[in-house]
């Protein structure tokens, strides 16, 4: 049986992306996250993206500058799916599952940020509904934090995901 795969970017926003701690290898993770755009819209798979959206008042409610996705994705309403969250899951109040259902997409490529939340915790869900998950190893990020390096969060979900959660690929092997 073929899968037939869509790909899920995560809170790609600009006040993550370009905020005053800047995610690990932002560059390489811009770039990494245009290559998977690409291969997606060369494949005709489909593209979906979301934000989280904090609650009024907050540095990104829904509406506000760091709330907006980065420009420099190209991604169009028209043609990609773009929604909102509220939760680390990007399952939990959204109609995801149904849309990939609508399309028939039973397998889903997953980057973005933040690596130990929305990333993990959405790798996990999609594979307990029953979705091939293939995350792009080096195409999801965070900050450091005062426990860990953004370094070693990353490698540390990597692995932890590999496997039981997700098929842990880097983007170079990603195909849609």
């Amino acid at each position: 049986m073929s899968l037939r795969p869509a790909l899920l970017l995560i809170d790609m926003q600009m006040g993550l992306f370009h905020g005053p701690a800047r995610p690990h290898d932002a560059d390489g993770l811009l770039a990494r996250c245009l290559a998977l755009i690409a291969a997606a819209r060369d494949a005709g798979a489909p593209i979906f993206a979301v934000r989280h959206t904090g609650p009024e008042g907050s540095p990104i409610a829904a509406g506000s500058p760091a709330w907006q996705l980065l420009s420099e994705l190209g991604l169009d309403p028209a043609r990609d799916m773009i929604f909102n969250k509220t939760r680390p899951s990007c399952f939990y109040g959204t109609q995801l599952a149904s849309w990939l259902a609508e399309r028939g997409c039973d397998s889903l490529v997953i980057a973005g940020m933040k690596t130990q939340y929305c990333v993990d915790t959405t790798c996990r869900v999609a594979a307990e509904l029953g979705l091939k998950v293939r995350l792009a190893a080096d195409a999801h990020s965070c900050m450091d934090t005062p426990a860990l390096k953004a370094e070693a969060i990353i490698a540390h979900h990597n692995a932890t995901l590999a496997g039981p959660f997700a098929q842990v690929l880097p983007t170079a092997d990603i195909r849609f």
